[in-house]
């Protein structure tokens, strides 16, 4: 894997995780008790973007280290879906 590509799937993977772990641990104005007049009260209390942000790029990392490591020490890519999933052919 070139460098570029690495770069381009760790951002890839770094913005499909934050989207997958951005809710967790949220608590919105609402249950807080203290909604800022003119915004939403479903809207997070104290988002911590740049912790979140940190942690993210961290758990990214992880996850892309787990797929280098099947893709250059286990040998699956994408050539290697139909040998995991055997496909029947109809003969026509």
């Amino acid at each position: 894997m070139a460098i570029g590509t690495g770069i381009a799937i760790y951002f890839l993977i770094w913005w499909l995780t934050l989207f997958i772990t951005l809710p967790f641990k949220m608590k919105p104005q609402l249950e807080d008790g203290a909604v800022v007049e003119g915004s939403d009260p479903a809207a997070p209390a104290n988002p911590m973007i740049g912790k979140r942000m940190l942690w993210n790029s961290v758990f990214a990392g992880v996850v892309f280290f787990l797929f280098w490591f099947v893709v250059y020490y286990l040998g699956i890519g994408v050539n290697s879906i139909p040998d995991i999933i055997p496909i029947r052919r109809i003969n026509s």
